[in-house]
């Protein structure tokens, strides 16, 4: 199974923009969909964004649509997040996890070898 690891995250004003990486290490990488989702101090873990196996297909929450992007990079094992407009409200944990179970995209409950996220803070 995959193992993931976050990098990227850091402090930026509104209006600003940030790219994560998510590199995985492990056997198939391209064989899975992968996304990011984001948690904040006192919330459930959000869904953001997800790509499907080849990269010719991403999703969005309604909430950064229009302002993330998600890409991968199957040679690399690696996948992105670009995240250009930010707001104070994008401030959160960023993580990006294997969707290992067949299932809607934005359900966490599909996803697994969660890494430790990196963090990202807008300031306002």
């Amino acid at each position: 199974q995959l193992q993931v690891s976050e990098s990227g995250g850091g402090l930026v004003q509104a209006g600003g923009s940030l790219r994560l990486s998510c590199v995985a290490s492990g056997r198939n990488f391209e064989a899975y969909a992968m996304a990011w989702f984001r948690q904040s101090p006192g919330k459930e873990r959000e869904y953001v964004a997800a790509i499907n196996w080849s990269g010719s297909n991403t999703y969005y929450a309604d909430s950064v649509k229009g302002r993330f992007t998600i890409s991968r990079d199957n040679a690399r094992n690696t996948i992105f997040l670009q995240m250009d407009k930010l707001k104070p409200e994008d401030t959160a944990i960023y993580v990006c996890a294997p969707k290992v179970a067949s299932g809607p995209y934005s359900e966490e409950k599909y996803y697994g070898s969660w890494g430790q996220g990196t963090q990202v803070t807008v300031s306002s």
